[in-house]
């Protein structure tokens, strides 16, 4: 089995609803998708998270390049080569994101061709179902007493589905962060996990004031509560507070994890498959985070592709404590409007009463729908 051909698809979709979050207004979904095709006819798929455009591009111009002609089969060895050809230039960030989406691509093409899912292949599953938290709750009105009539309604429609936990974004302004936090507490109830993300939009003072401030209100954790560069500042707002500090969406490889978990920064590490270099890489970081003691909740943000990798991740995450109450992974389920994330797998990540079940079919266990990918393809 050789590989023939390389593609990228761009895609965006307006929404109906805009959103904000920390640092922007959000009015249209984007995404990369990465097709990998072979001799045997056999097609894989990968999802890069990212900028689309710039994914694409390094992909198409210099990754497929290195690809065309060569065995699936050889996940290691192309990821060191693509890795190390622009190393110099590109160990985190944009070279990494587009390099995730191959990886992810050619686990799939080695899953099916094996006829065995991506699971299987990495030794596992360790577990076949996970609990999903809902990701949602974003700033949907600057006027406080609409943005909370639409968040409470929202809430109450993830409870209503069966989640046991979700996420809410913080990072605008003290005062209505913690009316937010507040509101959807009680809104919730005390035994639903809150959790809450300010996307690196704190100082390391605002951080702290804010998670002194949200602390009785028992928050599962606090994520990226200031800038991934300062891991200092991490250690300072973890010192702080009794809530545990996540984050990890923007770094990148083992290398950037290895400086994270030796610091002990981080409570719990998020990494994003698509992103932080692919399923390989993932895993490496999931082994590292095991030997620290450090608790492994993947971000997921993207195509439903990028989500059938994450689920493959989570079936073989390791439990960090052999017990019958060991933590388990959790799913980041992306709750907002996304008109390609389900809608483009031929069957579904089936997600039933809050929890998420492990694809079981080869490779990543999906299959793409064209009409899907072509009428939300935009440029060549």
């Amino acid at each position: 089995m050789k590989i023939t051909a390389v593609r990228t698809h761009v895609m965006e979709a307006p929404i109906e609803r805009r959103f904000a979050f920390s640092q922007a207004w959000v009015d249209k979904r984007v995404g990369l998708v990465v097709e990998i095709e072979t001799d045997s006819g056999l097609i894989g798929w990968g999802d890069g998270y990212g900028p689309p455009w710039a994914l694409s591009t390094v992909i198409e111009r210099y990754y497929a390049p290195r690809l065309v002609g060569r065995s699936p089969m050889a996940g290691e060895a192309i990821w060191e080569e693509l890795y190390n050809g622009l190393r110099d230039h590109g160990q985190r960030g944009i070279a990494v994101q587009a390099l995730s989406a191959v990886d992810i691509a050619l686990w799939d093409l080695r899953g099916k061709h094996l006829g065995v899912p991506v699971h299987v292949l990495m030794g596992g599953p360790i577990r076949s179902e996970v609990a999903a938290y809902a990701t949602g709750l974003y700033r949907r009105s600057d006027d406080r007493a609409e943005n909370h009539r639409l968040l409470r309604e929202e809430a109450e429609g993830y409870l209503a589905a069966g989640f046991r936990a979700m996420k809410t974004k913080v990072g605008f302004d003290f005062e209505d962060d913690l009316a937010l936090v507040a509101m959807l507490r009680e809104t919730i109830g005390p035994e639903i996990g809150l959790f809450v993300d300010a996307n690196h939009g704190c100082d390391v003072v605002q951080a702290k004031r804010l998670a002194h401030a949200i602390e009785p209100y028992g928050i599962g954790w606090f994520e990226e509560p200031v800038e991934p560069e300062d891991l200092e500042g991490y250690r300072e707002v973890r010192a702080a507070t009794s809530i545990p500090i996540a984050g990890g969406e923007c770094s990148f490889t083992r290398h950037d994890f290895r400086r994270i978990l030796e610091a002990r920064a981080i409570d719990i590490i998020q990494p994003d498959t698509a992103s932080c270099g692919g399923l390989t890489e993932a895993k490496r970081i999931a082994d590292m985070a095991w030997t620290h003691g450090v608790r492994y909740n993947p971000h997921v943000w993207g195509t439903g592709i990028g989500l059938a990798a994450a689920m493959q991740l989570l079936a073989v995450l390791p439990t960090g404590a052999p017990s019958f109450g060991a933590h388990q992974p959790l799913l980041e389920y992306d709750s907002t409007q996304h008109p390609f994330r389900q809608d483009l797998l031929v069957e579904p990540i089936r997600v039933q009463g809050g929890v998420a079940h492990v694809p079981t079919g080869p490779g990543l266990g999906i299959e793409v729908r064209r009409e899907v990918l072509e009428r939300w393809r935009i440029g060549p």
